[in-house]
């Protein structure tokens, strides 16, 4: 008999979607990357989201983010999520934090609650904070590196932090990692070489925001949703 994941059962086999329904994983950010990093385990069968995000879905969020529609501008990006989310499955759990996650922040978050980690943020700060907690309580976490100012998809990897290149935030990232004694992270980053702006998208010379289109940051979310559901089943079967 079909239902919503007996195609999903069919390539990664009846108990590994089974196992998906208990597990727990948060997303920090639900932009261009954490959205389709969402919506791609929503639709694999992770059981419970808790998504952490404190943005509203404005117009120049419509190239790029899947929950951002016309329908839904002005709205907060979790009760856009969480709406778009459940009308796929409504039987899984959607918790949602109106937050910005910063180390001063950090602490209304209990990482033990979860299974895995992803981190969709933009903010060094943030970001560090994010991994070192997951690594604190045990938790498996994933870290997104710049998608900005790219438009290949091909060029997403998945390695080590300290195996990345072409990428200035994973270079600023493995820095600040090194201080605080962190000696390998899954991240997924791309190859491609970044895309010069022109002189009338400076402002005095420095870049106002990066450029994006929906190419890399979807991809890039796929690819991690991707090697958070491989982690959590593998993880399922060496504890069975």
């Amino acid at each position: 008999m079909s239902d919503i994941y007996s195609r999903t059962k069919m390539v990664l086999g009846d108990a590994a979607v089974e196992s998906l329904k208990n597990k727990k994983v948060c997303i920090f950010g639900i932009g261009g990357v954490g959205g389709y990093v969402a919506e791609a385990l929503a639709r694999t069968g992770v059981g419970s989201l808790f998504l952490v995000d404190f943005d509203k879905v404005c117009e120049s969020n419509l190239n790029r983010q899947i929950f951002c529609t016309e329908e839904t501008l002005g709205m907060q990006k979790i009760d856009a999520a969480r709406s778009r989310l459940l009308s796929i499955n409504s039987k899984m759990t959607v918790e949602c934090r109106n937050l910005m996650f910063s180390p001063d922040t950090s602490g209304e978050i209990d990482f033990k609650q979860f299974d895995y980690v992803v981190d969709a943020i933009d903010m060094v700060s943030g970001k560090l904070e994010i991994i070192t907690n997951s690594i604190k309580n045990g938790v498996a976490v994933i870290s997104s590196m710049g998608t900005g100012n790219k438009i290949d998809p091909t060029s997403i990897k998945i390695a080590d932090i300290y195996d990345t290149k072409m990428c200035p935030l994973a270079r600023v990232m493995r820095s600040e990692l090194r201080k605080r004694g962190v000696d390998r992270l899954k991240v997924v980053y791309s190859e491609e070489q970044p895309v010069k702006l022109s002189l009338q998208d400076c402002q005095d010379g420095k870049k106002v925001v990066p450029g994006s289109a929906v190419f890399v940051p979807a991809a890039a979310g796929i690819a991690i949703a991707a090697e958070v559901v491989k982690d959590l089943v593998n993880n399922a079967k060496q504890k069975s």
